[in-house]
Parts: structure tokens; C-alpha cells; sequence
């Protein structure tokens, strides 16, 4: 039969596990707020990006139409 002081230090041991998983509960939970976060701005980034391309390719290719007329009226 184990004696009350062996249960209490198994028991100390234990809450002091269960406290460092909650502490690594509650930093997994900020870091991955933190990371959707990220990801959230980066999407719109990318997003942002995007429409710039196009909107570079439009000109370009606008240009070059203007090129290619220039050159069929010499």
C-alpha cells in the first residue's frame, strides 16, 4: 500500500505536467493565430500582386499592338 507522501509527490508531478500542457496548449494556440495571421496577409499580398501583373502584361501587350501598327503604316 503506498504511503500519502510517495501519492503526493506522484501527484505534484503530474499537475506539474499538466501545467506545462496547458502553457503548450496556450502557445500553440497564439503561434497558430499568429501564422493564419500571416497567411491571411500574404494571400492578399499575392492577390495584390497578381492584378499588378496583369495589369503590367495589359500595358505591354497594348504597347506592342501600338508597335506593330506603327510599323504596318511605314
Amino acid at each position: 500500500m503506498p504511503d500519502n507522501k510517495s501519492e503526493n509527490v506522484d501527484l505534484g508531478v503530474l499537475e506539474a505536467r499538466v501545467d506545462d500542457l496547458i502553457r503548450t496548449v496556450d502557445a500553440l494556440k497564439n503561434e497558430n493565430s499568429t501564422l493564419r495571421n500571416q497567411q491571411k496577409n500574404l494571400i492578399s499580398e499575392r492577390a495584390a500582386l497578381i492584378e499588378k501583373t496583369e495589369q503590367a502584361r495589359f500595358r505591354v501587350e497594348s504597347m506592342i499592338a501600338r508597335l506593330r501598327a506603327m510599323e504596318t503604316r511605314s
